[in-house]
């Protein structure tokens, strides 16, 4: 019987589910949207509604508090900064769990979870912006590496 058992396993170590959901955590802060399976989204939404909650606080005690949740500089610095002054009216339901068709290889159901009135360029975060440097020519190039082998020979 299955009383009073709340969560699910999802096929894990206790340890392994902490630590899954803990990067799941800080990825859906840092880019706002993340895709992954429809019971991981169902079990990451509550926990997540209590981090925004905690970082709504804005003491220290729920900063410390965050960090050993988190570990992660970035992500409490974002929470306390940003997403803290976004929701500061709204009371709970701070993210939504879109389902998303199934995955090809196993068939498993996919959902986005996402946060409610994100940036959409938050999911821009870690491209680089592409230099303006000019491509160097092909002659360029041929002549470095020929003074070099000269060099070298000397």
């Amino acid at each position: 019987m299955r009383h009073k058992l709340s969560h699910r396993k999802l096929n894990r170590t206790s340890e392994h589910r902490k630590a899954l959901f803990k990067n799941m955590l800080n990825s859906l802060i840092k880019y706002e949207q993340i895709t992954t399976t429809l019971p991981k989204a169902k079990e990451l939404k509550p926990q997540l509604d209590k981090i925004i909650t905690l970082g709504k606080r804005n003491n220290l005690q729920s900063k410390k508090n965050l960090f050993t949740e988190l570990q992660s500089k970035s992500s409490v610095k974002k929470l306390l900064k940003i997403l803290s002054h976004r929701y500061e009216k709204r009371n709970g339901g701070y993210c939504r769990v879109i389902r998303a068709g199934f995955r090809y290889g196993d068939d498993a159901p996919m959902a986005v979870i996402e946060l409610v009135d994100r940036d959409t360029l938050a999911k821009k975060v870690d491209i680089k912006q592409k230099s303006e440097e000019k491509p160097k020519t092909p002659l360029e190039s041929k002549s470095k590496d020929t003074q070099d082998k000269t060099k070298s020979k000397k």
